[in-house]
């Protein structure tokens, strides 16, 4: 028999991350905290309830740029290298608390420089963090980091660079986040074609806050391996017709990092009903279940698991098939893998499955 699908057997399931900012993953209590410790001023209360509350209002506001207003307290408490290896820490043991087994979290380190850190000490400090969360649950969980460029910013090359030269240390890939829309991933080619001369993976923001147009660039011009978001991507679908964009990230498998939750509050869909995941999925595009920013969006890999399993009807076939196409379009290597596919998450679904 299948085991229902609780809140608890969703949490014991094993789910793979692909799309997780850190700086939108605080806990509350922590916010406070590094706000004390470093004098921040910023925050509109000192309450973890309340605040927590604050974060996610201000996120459900159907706009990607408000949404994207809280950022400024939870990076302004990030700028030393203490709260930048406790935050990672408790990222990668509040995820492997929920389940997951691996996770690729992004940041962009340039948010962290403003009182005096290098983008070296930031990244440094972020992967102890990780190391340090690992270790702390158990080694039930991998974490493995995506370093963003900010779309609005210059100087994409330097945070290109950096994801090669920790490439060997936990970096392993690319990419743009910020506003989409007004600032197309075409900015700066040069930082994607050097990428790809040193055989470097990356993920585009795509999709989510602009049309199909920003999806194409996103894979034509620059090369995108996976789509942050793509939600737009259905646009290039009239019925079940599949216009040509559209084919050709299904049939390249580019995956779609979808965040459902995060996804009808920036206004990427007009609601949950209307989320097109299950679409996609039946479709046969490689559609992945993500969370964005878990502070903000008040919610957890786990949780976004429900929410689907509530709106869509989905089942533990599905849930495997969504942790399944995380697992094939991580940016690791093929052996990793396929032995995170065969040896945990095949012999755990096949259980629940019954």
């Amino acid at each position: 028999m299948p085991t229902p699908l609780s809140s608890e057997a969703i949490r014991s399931a094993p789910k793979v991350l692909l799309h997780d900012h850190l700086d939108g993953g605080l806990r509350p209590q922590t916010v406070i905290e590094l706000a004390e410790a470093s004098g921040y001023q910023g925050l509109p209360t000192a309450d973890p309830v309340v605040l927590a509350n604050w974060f996610r209002d201000n996120a459900n506001s159907g706009s990607l740029v408000r949404y994207l207003e809280g950022f400024a307290h939870t990076c302004g408490v990030m700028q030393d290298e203490a709260a930048l290896v406790r935050v990672a820490s408790e990222a990668a043991q509040d995820l492997a608390a929920d389940g997951v087994v691996y996770a690729e979290i992004r940041y962009a380190p340039e948010l962290f420089t403003e009182r005096g850190l290098s983008l070296e000490q930031a990244v440094e400090a972020v992967q102890e963090g990780f190391r340090q969360g690992e270790a702390a649950s158990g080694g039930r969980i991998r974490v493995r980091t995506l370093l963003c460029a900010m779309r609005q910013n210059d100087g994409w090359q330097r945070i290109a660079d950096l994801v090669v030269r920790y490439r060997d240390q936990g970096v392993v890939g690319f990419d743009i986040a910020g506003p989409e829309l007004g600032f197309p991933a075409t900015r700066e080619l040069s930082a994607f074609e050097y990428l790809r001369q040193q055989n470097a993976h990356f993920t585009i923001h795509a999709g989510e806050a602009d049309g199909p147009e920003s999806i194409w660039q996103a894979v034509q011009f620059c090369g995108a391996e996976r789509l942050g978001h793509g939600v737009r991507l259905t646009e290039d679908i009239k019925d079940d017709v599949v216009g040509d964009l559209a084919a050709y990230v299904r049939d390249r498998r580019i995956a779609l990092e979808m965040c459902p939750t995060s996804n009808v509050q920036t206004g990427a869909v007009a609601s949950l009903a209307e989320h097109p995941i299950k679409r996609l999925a039946d479709l046969g595009f490689r559609v992945t279940v993500n969370t964005d920013n878990r502070l903000m969006s008040d919610c957890t890999a786990s949780g976004e698991f429900e929410v689907v399993v509530n709106q869509f009807g989905f089942g533990w076939d599905d849930l495997r098939t969504f942790t399944v196409n995380a697992a094939k379009a991580a940016f690791i290597p093929l052996d990793e893998r396929r032995a995170l596919i065969k040896d945990v998450i095949e012999p755990a679904y096949a259980a629940l499955r019954g």
